[in-house]
C-alpha cells in the first residue's frame, strides 16, 4: 500500500492578480458567508433549547447536553463544535463544552439579561426547510438533498463550479498519473455524487473522445446537468438519478470521480465498495473531500471552521443521516485517515493524497493495485 503526499505546483489560474491580495479578500468575503452559517447554528441554539440547557450546568459532554435538551447526540456534537469554532462556548482539553456566565448572558438568559441577543437570529433559511432541519436535531434524521430543496443543487454547482471548471486541467487531472493521456484517447469517466453537472461536463467538453455518465440521487440536481450538458452541446455526456451504491459493477471505468460527495453519504462504504466493482483494475478513483485531520484543536487553526461546522448542520450532516443506518460522516468527516481506511475496506490498495493548492479541500488518488 502507498501514502504518498504531493503538493501541486504554486501557479496561478488569474496571473495578472496578485495571489495574496486575492487570498485575502477572498477570505473577506467568506468569512460573511461564515456569518451566515454561524446565524443558524445561533438560531438553532435558541431554538431548540440548547445553550439554556448549558446555562450554570458547567462542563458538559455531547451525550449529557443531548439528554438534557431532548435532541439527537450527533447532531448535537455537531453543533457543538461548531459553536467552539466560532468562540461562542468554551471546548475544554477533556473534549466538554461549557457555557459561561457572559456567553449565557447573550444567548441563554432571555429573562434577565440586557445583553441576550440569541432571540435576534432568524436562521437564514426559508421556513419550511428550517423547521425540518431543526426537527432533524430532535429525531436525529435529517434531510436529502432532495429535501433541502431545488437550491440546494444549485447554490452546490456555483459554490464549487469555479475551481472544477478552472483548477481541473490546469492542477488536477495532471497530478493523476496516466489519466490525461487516458482521457485524451478516449476513456470511461463516471462521476458519483454529479451535482449540477459542472466537473463532469468540464472533462466532456475537454475530452470529446470520453464517454461521461453522471451519477446522482437527486431528480433536482440531475435535470440541471443534463441541462448543462444539453446548452453545451455534449453528445459524450448524460446523467442519471440513481445514488452511488447502485452504480453498475461494469468493471471497465478508468476514471472514478466524487468531488465534495463522500461525506453527505448515508453509506459512502457502501458506494466505495460500489465503486471497486466499476472500476477497470488500472482505473482511477480521485475523491476530492474536505480539508480536515480529524483532530479539532488542529483543525482550528482553519480561520473559517465554523463555516464549515455551519453548512453540516445545514446540509451535509443532514443528507448523510437521512437514510437508517448512515454513517453521520459530516463536513469534516472524511479527512486522509478516514478516506484511506474507507478504501482499503473496499478492496483498493494505492492510496495518495494530493496536495494541490486547493485552500477548502485535499484530493485523494485511489487504486486497485499499489503503484
Amino acid at each position: 500500500m502507498t501514502n504518498e503526499t504531493t503538493a501541486g505546483e504554486a501557479a496561478s489560474i488569474q496571473p495578472d492578480i496578485d495571489p495574496d491580495e486575492l487570498k485575502l479578500f477572498g477570505f473577506s468575503v467568506w468569512t460573511y458567508k461564515m456569518g451566515e452559517q454561524v446565524s443558524l447554528s445561533i438560531h438553532l441554539g435558541d431554538r431548540l433549547g440548547l445553550y439554556r440547557a448549558m446555562a450554570g450546568k458547567g462542563p458538559l459532554g455531547s451525550s449529557e447536553l443531548a439528554t438534557l435538551s431532548d435532541c439527537d447526540e450527533r447532531f448535537v456534537r455537531e453543533w457543538l463544535f461548531g459553536q467552539a469554532a466560532a468562540n461562542l462556548i468554551q471546548r475544554h482539553g477533556d473534549g466538554t463544552f461549557e457555557l459561561s456566565p457572559v456567553q449565557a448572558a447573550v444567548l441563554a438568559d432571555e429573562q434577565n439579561s440586557i445583553a441576550f441577543a440569541a432571540g435576534a437570529f432568524r436562521g437564514g433559511i426559508e421556513p419550511t426547510v428550517l423547521d425540518r432541519i431543526a426537527q432533524s436535531f430532535r429525531t436525529g434524521k435529517g434531510l436529502t438533498y432532495e429535501e433541502q430543496g431545488p437550491g440546494a443543487a444549485a447554490g452546490m454547482a456555483r459554490m464549487t463550479g469555479p475551481w472544477s471548471r478552472l483548477g481541473l486541467r490546469q492542477f488536477i487531472l495532471p497530478a493523476l498519473r496516466g489519466i490525461p493521456a487516458k482521457l485524451e484517447a478516449g476513456a470511461k469517466v463516471i462521476d458519483i455524487g454529479c451535482g449540477g453537472g459542472v466537473t463532469l461536463t468540464t472533462i466532456a467538453e475537454a475530452y470529446p473522445k470520453s464517454a461521461c455518465v453522471g451519477y446522482d440521487p437527486s431528480a433536482s440536481a440531475v435535470e440541471l446537468a443534463n441541462g448543462r450538458a444539453r446548452d453545451m452541446g455534449l453528445d459524450n455526456c448524460r446523467f442519471v438519478v440513481e445514488s452511488g451504491e447502485n452504480v453498475p459493477a461494469t468493471g471497465d471505468i478508468d476514471l472514478v470521480l466524487t468531488f465534495d460527495c463522500l461525506h453527505d453519504m448515508p453509506r459512502p462504504d457502501l458506494a466505495a465498495s460500489a465503486v471497486r466493482q466499476a472500476i477497470h483494475p488500472e482505473g482511477t478513483w480521485l475523491i476530492k473531500d474536505i480539508r480536515s485531520t480529524g483532530d479539532f484543536e488542529r483543525d482550528r487553526r482553519n480561520p473559517l471552521l465554523a463555516l464549515f461546522y455551519g453548512f453540516s448542520i445545514a446540509s451535509c450532516l443532514q443528507s448523510a443521516t437521512s437514510e437508517p443506518g448512515g454513517l453521520g460522516l459530516g463536513t469534516l468527516g472524511l479527512h486522509p485517515e478516514r478516506a484511506k481506511e474507507l478504501t482499503m475496506a473496499a478492496g483498493f490498495d494505492g492510496f495518495r493524497t494530493l496536495d494541490l493548492e486547493d485552500a477548502a479541500n485535499l484530493y485523494y488518488e485511489v487504486t486497485v493495485a499499489a503503484k
